[in-house]
């Protein structure tokens, strides 16, 4: 059975975060035609309301999230009466302060779980993945760790692991560290225990942390060094996790 997919953007956030929309944008699409869903993008976030979003079965924020108050409640009566989300790296970005301050609760704190955004590895690199949940639909035919494509990855203030209705579904596997380059000491990691793709049993939702590729930053800012869908391994995850979403067989 079909179902219609609708993706949310900015495009304007980052050269980074604008690099991976356009690849998402073209890879979705041709995903699309392949497994038998439509997608659609838009950065009319005046899209995101209660008519519109009868339409579709499964929204995707690709960047960033709501801002918009009447936004922020015509997602939260879509996911609570049974809508479906898959949000992508910065999406999930909350830090007071900034210009994305943690001010949504309800998503940040309930929905994703995570809380405010911490620290961050720096420069992007790929990482191996640890598969947590090999019976959850998203994780079907995967190996129990593949190199993922290169990203920046998050901290989170929220321990997940202490999140009854957090489903830990791949992690950072031990053997990536050091994972990143720095230069600043605090911007590579070199132990601890880092969630990069969860879903929550509440809600029909996954979040992945990738979505940031490597950018000449040097030379030419927007000149893209890196695919965010070069990796084999983390395509199927992000194609598994889309059809359980839209309740399609992976």
């Amino acid at each position: 059975m079909r179902f219609d997919v609708i993706a949310f953007y900015t495009g304007a956030h980052e050269a980074a975060h604008t690099s991976f929309v356009e690849e998402a944008n073209e890879w979705f699409t041709a995903m699309a035609g392949d497994y038998g869903f439509t997608y659609t993008s838009t950065n009319d976030w005046s899209k995101l309301n209660d008519e519109n979003m009868a339409r579709y079965q499964v929204v995707i924020f690709l960047e960033v999230r709501a801002e918009a108050p009447e936004q922020r409640r015509a997602f939260q009566k879509y996911i609570e009466h049974g809508g479906a989300w898959m949000g992508f790296h910065f999406a999930a970005f909350a830090l007071t302060p900034s210009a994305y301050p943690a001010n949504w609760d309800w998503y940040h704190d309930i929905f994703l779980g995570s809380g405010q955004f911490v620290s961050n590895t720096w420069r992007p690199t790929s990482a191996v993945l640890k598969i947590e949940d090999v019976r959850h639909p998203s994780t079907a035919g995967l190996p129990s760790t593949f190199t993922s494509a290169p990203n920046e990855w998050y901290r989170w203030h929220n321990d997940l692991r202490r999140n009854p209705d957090i489903d830990i579904l791949a992690s950072i596997d031990e053997s990536s560290f050091p994972l990143g380059s720095g230069p600043k000491p605090h911007e590579i990691w070199h132990e601890g225990y880092f969630p990069v793709v969860w879903s929550n049993r509440r809600f029909r939702m996954i979040y992945l942390n990738m979505g940031h590729n490597v950018m000449d930053f040097d030379t030419q800012p927007n000149r893209r060094l890196s695919s965010s869908f070069a990796s084999d391994e983390q395509n199927r995850l992000i194609l598994n996790s889309l059809l359980w979403l839209g309740k399609r067989d992976v």
